[in-house]
């Protein structure tokens, strides 16, 4: 316990330092400095960023849960995440960077009004504040209690525990955030990323060989023998195809989950903070890329360890959450637990802090800068962004003990939360896009609509559909509303973006090809695991992709009359 303890606290204490003295000349008095990191961070900062502000307890605990209790038909949420980030790289940064903004909110406000900025501003912090950061604290704690037992060391029940380790995380990583500012933020997540990939793929590989040891061959033999298992013992439970009682049926791959994943990598401020700062076009996508490519081996550090623990355990275990947990303590040996928590409290730490300090950004320069104190300098802005990120921290270090008490798992829950605002904000982001007289009441219309109608058929008419179609639906129903709206009541004058000049928008010779092969990858990986799945399953599959052509089919000539009708009113 001692070695365990004492590796823990060193390579934690390591990335401290050396984050330290990479940012401690950083500009932390204006506004750009602090927030953006000057607009200096390079593509592989930004990839390191990216992906461990992605990559933290809530997806490893939650994921695997999903996994433990499902199949890797939950891989959805990654795989499908690799194909988002394509077309943030290729769709969405470009439009971002040539307007120059530090928020997303803020593109809102060039294409609509201000009152859109505020509105959606608002709706990010309380999907952070009440969703998001709660849970990245009580998952994490969740695994490091179950890594150290944190109860059995203090002589404690598990609640207490657990509500003095979220203390401990909360407090740690306000302190990065606060007062390190983005580029603090993104240095640390760099370092925790080297850590994490080498911890989060021996979990895996130990819990194969973990599996095979019954053969008692060689350390190779043993692991092949364990993937064999995996392979001939519940073979369904490798699937990637998703049956229509699954956590994700085949048919939300074409509706909500692309959504979703195209709201979180695209226009969530959380992410999408991390590339605003990049130096360059170019530079802001070839670090999307590069993440998006480690992407594809999420499966295997986020899901497939759940399929080990069903696998090990019998399915026996009474909470699927504890599911990764209980693997690692099962098969990882005692000197390398302090290695690994301080890998996962990297990761708790890196998407905490940037969430806080996207938090930040958001409250100081859309609320407190444009409707407290327009008059605000600099110096003034930056501290009222330091203030309420400290009040953040403290309101989700109380909020996240309750968790605890949710329904059904964490990850599931934190999804169906977030349905609230992800596509409602994702609609008129994309529509203010591509369209050039839509006006502002059609944003607004839109906000409105998306969230009554998801709690409507969350809480109110409990519609019998889950709610990755709900979610698909609504941005349907919003896309039609927005454009009637905008064909009734026009802009008088159409929507043009204008060149900031702020970085070099040049895009990368290779993103597009480059992009093109994330997507043939993602296609090849749901292609071979579909092999595993069960005949019924297929048929189910064989019935959606059907009906997806057809509608697709049926679908293209007004998409394309649509995409016409708006080129020819921005002539």
């Amino acid at each position: 316990m001692f070695v365990s303890a004492a590796t823990f606290i060193g390579c934690t204490a390591l990335v401290g330092v050396i984050t330290y003295f990479k940012t401690r000349h950083d500009d932390h008095a204006s506004s750009e400095g602090y927030f953006l990191g000057g607009r200096s961070l390079g593509a592989v900062v930004i990839a390191g960023s990216l992906l461990l502000t992605n990559l933290s307890t809530e997806q490893i605990v939650g994921l695997s849960g999903q996994a433990y209790s499902d199949s890797l038909a939950v891989m959805a949420w990654e795989t499908i995440a690799a194909v988002a980030m394509v077309v943030m790289a290729l769709v969405f940064l470009p439009r971002y960077l040539k307007s120059g903004i530090t928020t997303v909110p803020a593109f809102l406000e060039e294409r609509y009004d201000k009152t859109t900025r505020i509105i959606t501003s608002a709706l990010f912090l309380a999907g952070f504040g009440i969703v998001f950061l709660p849970i990245v604290l009580y998952s994490g704690a969740l695994a490091l209690n179950g890594l150290f037992d944190v109860p059995g060391a203090l002589g404690i029940e598990s609640f207490p525990a657990l509500c003095i380790s979220i203390a401990g995380i909360g407090c740690i990583g306000c302190i990065y955030a606060i007062f390190g500012g983005l580029r603090a933020v993104a240095v640390s997540d760099t370092l925790n990323g080297i850590g994490l990939l080498a911890g989060g793929l021996l979990i895996p590989v130990l819990g194969v060989y973990a599996l095979g040891q019954a053969a008692s061959g060689s350390v190779i033999e043993n692991f092949f023998d364990g993937l064999a298992h995996l392979g001939r013992n519940h073979p369904e439970k490798l699937s990637s195809i998703g049956a229509a009682d699954s956590k994700v049926p085949f048919s939300t791959l074409f509706t909500g989950m692309f959504l979703v994943n195209c709201f979180y990598w695209c226009t969530n401020q959380g992410i999408v903070q991390r590339t605003l700062g990049a130096r360059n076009l170019a530079a802001g996508q070839k670090g999307i890329l590069i993440a998006a490519f480690f992407k594809l081996f999420g499966p295997v550090i986020l899901v497939l360890p759940g399929i080990i623990a069903f696998h090990k355990f019998g399915g026996g275990l009474e909470m699927p959450d504890m599911a990764y947990p209980e693997l690692v303590n099962a098969i990882l040996p005692a000197w390398l637990a302090g290695f690994f928590g301080a890998v996962l409290f990297g990761a708790i730490l890196s998407t905490y802090n940037s969430f806080l300090n996207s938090a930040s950004t958001l409250f100081s320069l859309d609320i407190y800068k444009e409707l407290l104190r327009p008059a605000a300098g600099e110096a003034e802005t930056v501290r009222a962004g330091k203030y309420f990120g400290m009040a953040a921290a403290a309101f989700s270090i109380c909020a996240a003990p309750l968790i605890a008490f949710a329904p059904g798992g964490l990850f599931g829950w934190m999804k169906a939360m977030n349905g609230f605002y992800n596509v409602p904000v994702l609609t008129i982001i994309v529509v203010g896009m591509f369209s050039k007289r839509i006006p502002p009441l059609a944003a607004k219309a839109a906000l409105v609509l998306g969230v009554s109608l998801y709690a409507l058929a969350k809480y109110v008419v409990n519609v019998d559909m889950h709610f990755l179609n709900v979610l698909g639906a609504i941005f349907l129903l919003n896309l039609v509303v927005m454009n009637v709206i905008g064909k009734l009541w026009p802009m008088k004058e159409p929507y043009h973006q204008k060149h900031s000049g702020d970085v070099d928008i040049t895009e990368w010779k290779r993103a597009k090809p480059v992009g093109f092969m994330v997507i043939a990858a993602t296609l090849a990986i749901y292609a071979f695991f579909a092999q595993f799945a069960p005949e019924a399953t297929v048929v189910e599959a064989k019935v959606v992709l059907r009906n997806v052509v057809i509608t697709l089919a049926l679908g293209g000539i007004p998409i394309f009359l649509w995409v016409k009708a708006h080129r020819k009113s921005a002539e």
